[in-house]
């Protein structure tokens, strides 16, 4: 995958105050103005094998026919974004607004399908001691995971999409080797670049053990906590990382998560509390065509796939998880981009789940994908994902789905 386009996925993922990324440009008055975004639409091809619904599991569950087709978007929706920048009394200001309108239906008088708006928030800052982001946007645990998800020009898992298409995005790599970023309200500094050293910390809005991909990726059923909770405390947030050039040239990062959760049912009729807390850290590096990328990530009480999504038992009892990726990723001499990529998220049982509770254990994705650029702009993409999800009963069979999409993303 040529520059171009990795600067284009890097900003439509994780926009910024900098303009360097721009898309079309102009001038209004003190400002310059910035429209940039991608549209991308898939054709999916599902072989589900299992019929046995596992709650949290993401490989997709067969119905009455084992095959499932659609077409939607992938792990980018559809995308446009605004950005308007200008310089006045010393400080580098900006204001960024997007929006992410739905590429699919499922049913009739469904009209423009479902949309989002991902981002709305303002930066101030100048080069000289960093800058402050005040507003919704990517969360800071996870990002730097899953903007280097070669997914991302791609599928991935089908996950909150099901087979059927109608929402505006698949997951890609969420859940099955990273915990989603999401999109929160923060206030957060970075630093300035010190010779490839930055940091980046921030308190966000705070999350309950019910929010999140618990009503879009299973019913929150088998035996996890339901309580929507109670949030007096700040989310705590940080990423450090560093970078270097040359002919090896690559990125190492990690970061951190933690939040306390409280009024968590205990299942006797009253209430907990219970700090959740996670680390990552990975790596990143690129050697003449080849790009090698590693990441891992802990946590407790975080829960799996989205912040505290199944992160407490029915007694009010944290769940640990763990997992993480590995990907491998070479440019043939067409320009096209080859990869494969594994991961895997693991979700640990308590002693109240037993082995009876019909709860996701673990969610893992093979990824075989071809990525080519027929412009500096324009991406076709062909995909092979196999999801599996195992549950936590051991009377439970595991589910297994093998996806083909093929599509094409254009960033302008």
């Amino acid at each position: 995958m040529n520059n171009k386009i990795k600067l284009a996925v890097a900003g439509a993922v994780l926009a910024s105050a900098s303009v360097a990324n721009a898309g079309i440009t102009w001038d209004a008055g003190e400002w310059t103005v910035d429209m940039n975004g991608n549209v991308n639409a898939y054709a999916i091809m599902s072989d589900n094998k299992d019929s046995n619904a596992i709650d949290g599991g993401l490989a997709n569950v067969s119905g009455t026919d084992d095959d499932a087709a659609s077409i939607n978007t992938g792990l980018l929706p559809a995308w446009l974004g605004f950005t308007a920048t200008t310089r006045q009394n010393d400080l580098d200001t900006s204001i960024t607004i997007s929006f992410q309108p739905g590429a699919s239906v499922s049913s009739s008088f469904s009209a423009g399908g479902n949309a989002e708006n991902r981002q709305a928030f303002l930066t101030f800052g100048d080069k000289s001691w960093g800058s402050v982001k005040v507003g919704k946007d990517l969360g800071i645990f996870g990002s730097t995971a899953i903007l280097n998800d070669m997914t991302l020009l791609g599928l991935g898992s089908q996950g909150v999409v099901g087979t059927s298409g109608g929402t505006t995005t698949t997951l890609g790599r969420i859940g099955t080797g990273y915990i989603y970023a999401d999109w929160n309200g923060q206030i957060a500094y970075t630093t300035p670049n010190m010779n490839g050293l930055q940091l980046t910390v921030g308190i966000t809005n705070p999350w309950n053990a019910s929010s999140g991909a618990g009503t879009t990726i299973a019913a929150n059923t088998g035996g996890s906590n339901a309580s929507t909770g109670d949030t007096d405390e700040y989310a705590f947030e940080g990423q450090a990382s560093f970078s270097w050039t040359g002919d090896f040239a690559g990125k190492v990062w990690g970061g951190f998560f933690s939040q306390e959760v409280t009024g968590i049912n205990d299942g006797a009729g009253g209430t907990t509390s219970d700090r959740a807390n996670a680390f990552e850290a990975g790596v990143s590096t690129s050697i003449y065509n080849i790009n090698l990328v590693a990441y891992g990530y802990t946590g407790e009480s975080m829960g799996t796939t989205d912040r505290l999504f199944q992160a407490f038992d029915s007694n009010g009892k944290g769940r640990d998880s763990d997992g993480g990726y590995a990907q491998a990723t070479y440019v043939i001499p067409t320009g096209t981009k080859l990869g494969v990529a594994y991961g895997v998220s693991s979700l640990d049982n308590t002693s109240t789940d037993g082995t009876t509770n019909n709860l996701v254990s673990e969610n893992s994705r093979l990824t075989v994908g071809a990525y080519h650029p027929l412009t500096k702009h324009l991406n076709l993409v062909a995909e092979y994902n196999k999801i599996e999800s195992e549950s936590m009963a051991t009377t439970q069979s595991d589910s297994e789905s093998d996806i083909i999409s093929v599509g094409a993303i254009l960033f302008f």
